[in-house]
């Protein structure tokens, strides 16, 4: 079993957070992992990726090729194009947020955007903050993403909710609650 995943998105939609969920349960499930994070400006709204690698057997490197990523997970469509190139063409899948978080002034059209990923198969684009609001989850957006990922990355359900109770624990029953449903959401579409 080998899955290689880039995160993407813009600082502080919960990219990190994302990689600690997957990279927990990947180590309860008794997988190898390696990741190397790009924080950037993340602090002022700039570009945050992660390259996650998951496997049964060791893993030499923690950086994905080109041509070479199973899953991109992005918060933002516009950084997951950004992240196209290491896509593998054949088998890999997109799941993005549809909603720009636009922090730039000569942001894209949206319309084109979505135009390109309509051109593409194996791309999944949910509005995930509509979701999470709807579901009074609204800090929970980007685990809603995650549990929409949740196939393609091949990794138990119950091992994600475990991994959210180990990552969120400290923040209180509250918050891995809403985590949980934020999940369950996500893996219902």
């Amino acid at each position: 079993m080998k899955t290689d995943i880039i995160l993407s998105g813009v600082g502080g939609q919960g990219i990190l957070s994302i990689a600690a969920i997957i990279g927990e349960a990947a180590l309860k499930e008794g997988l190898y992992i390696k990741q190397a994070e790009v924080h950037g400006m993340s602090q002022r709204g700039g570009d945050v990726q992660s390259n996650l690698r998951i496997s049964s057997e060791p893993i030499h490197s923690d950086l994905i090729a080109k041509g070479q990523a199973d899953v991109i997970i992005s918060m933002e469509p516009m950084e997951a194009l950004r992240y196209l190139p290491y896509l593998n063409k054949e088998k890999g899948w997109i799941i993005t947020s549809s909603v720009p978080y636009v922090n730039i002034p000569n942001y894209p059209d949206i319309d084109k955007i979505k135009a390109e990923y309509s051109a593409m198969s194996n791309v999944v684009l949910i509005d995930i903050d509509k979701l999470a609001k709807e579901n009074n989850v609204p800090r929970s957006a980007n685990v809603v993403l995650l549990g929409a990922a949740q196939k393609a990355l091949g990794i138990d359900i119950e091992k994600l909710e475990d991994a959210i109770r180990a990552v969120f624990s400290r923040k209180g029953d509250a918050v891995v609650e809403a985590n949980i449903k934020a999940l369950g959401i996500g893996a219902a579409l």
